[in-house]
């Protein structure tokens, strides 16, 4: 079990339950050391003078506040320690909003909320179902780490969920700092919002979390567990992405819902095809040219960056990742210039094709085309 980050009193009114917060959500962003190239020696920042260029000890460092270019207040340590508002022993609800009020821009950081004891999980029930009926969120001000937090306290999936939100003032006004922001009447004709309309609803599908992934994230593991296989690395740049013109508006959207196909079909596809985990890194569809199979870099895609790897050994797959591709490139002998974009796509998923949710449907079809020759050509 994970170990609470916070515990202390959860109130409304005169209700009390002890609680404790857990972190809802981990990180899987692959980490690196810096090195100097050619070593394998750890290069380290260092807290520098930028006038003399000597290190400063981290002892002799005071913050700073600039007033004007050059000119600061100096604020020591123990002066923001006074200040400090410390750690808050109790999340004290004053009030309560309804969700539906609440612009998500606010919400930062989620924490799951759970009971700190058996014998406490009545009263926390109690919150937890009045909150679910009511549809509303508890706010509270709280401290933890030495900082101050808005907190929206709600019912979510059988437990209360703690969100820290922003401030108002923290919160940009998006026509201050936006260019170029439609006006209300910005000629828009009732055919092409009728057509986007339409596509987004081809494209509309239930919401799956479990469907979406970070493809750059397996890509940059599945490069290191090739590099340290000894594989041969190569890398091409594709195009940059072309703006959709003006003009050409309405042929676009129309070449859009050409490709999309119909509406079910479409959406039951993308859903069930569009969380396909990366396969290893060896023989996965870098593929997308059969140019990678001798080391060369493979046709640019998509306009994004495509890596590729030259297996060290030609043995075929066994793994149930293998298997998909064998039978997604017998299955690419058929007419693919019939096949909706969400089928495409389907079959680019099978075949391990990276930046495949970024392609057209030409593209994809190209894509899986070529995939599937040289994974022939391979057996």
């Amino acid at each position: 079990m994970a170990r609470p980050i916070w515990s202390g009193v959860l109130s409304f009114g005169l209700v009390t339950v002890p609680v404790a917060l857990y972190s809802a959500t981990q990180s899987h962003s692959v980490s690196f050391r810096q090195l100097q190239r050619g070593t394998a020696d750890r290069v380290r920042n260092k807290r520098v003078n930028e006038r003399t260029g000597d290190e400063v000890g981290f002892g002799d460092i005071v913050k700073g506040y600039e007033l004007t270019e050059g000119q600061y207040v100096v604020v020591e340590p123990e002066e923001l320690e006074r200040l400090s508002p410390g750690r808050s022993k109790t999340i004290e609800i004053t009030a309560f909003v309804d969700l539906a009020e609440v612009d998500p821009i606010f919400f930062d950081t989620t924490y799951y909320m759970g009971p700190k004891g058996k014998e406490y999980v009545k009263v926390y029930h109690l919150l937890l179902k009045a909150l679910e009926k009511s549809n509303r969120a508890g706010l509270a001000l709280f401290a933890m780490r030495g900082k101050e937090y808005l907190t929206a306290v709600r019912a979510e999936g059988g437990l209360l969920v703690a969100h820290t939100m922003h401030f108002a003032d923290e919160v940009r006004d998006p026509r201050r700092e936006v260019d170029n922001l439609p006006d209300q009447d910005a000629a828009v004709n009732d055919r092409e919002l009728a057509a986007a309309q339409q596509l987004i609803d081809m494209l509309a599908v239930d919401w799956d979390p479990e469907a979406w992934h970070d493809d750059y994230a397996e890509q940059v593991r599945a490069l290191v567990e090739a590099k340290a296989a000894g594989e041969e690395i190569a890398v091409s740049e594709g195009p940059a992405e072309k703006a959709t013109n003006v003009l050409d508006l309405m042929e676009v959207l129309n070449r859009s819902l050409e490709s999309a196909g119909t509406p079910a079909k479409a959406a039951k596809t993308t859903a069930s095809g569009g969380g396909a985990r990366a396969a290893k890194f060896a023989g996965r569809a870098s593929t997308a040219s059969a140019g990678s199979s001798s080391g060369l870099a493979p046709k640019a895609v998509g306009g994004k960056k495509t890596t590729s790897v030259k297996a060290a050994s030609s043995k075929p797959s066994t793994s149930a990742t293998g298997k998909r591709r064998s039978a997604a490139a017998g299955r690419a002998k058929e007419d693919l210039g019939a096949l909706t974009k969400a089928e495409l796509y389907k079959r680019a998923t099978d075949l391990g094709i990276a930046h495949r949710s970024t392609m057209t449907r030409d593209e994809l079809q190209k894509a899986v085309a070529s995939a599937s020759r040289h994974l022939r050509a391979a057996s």
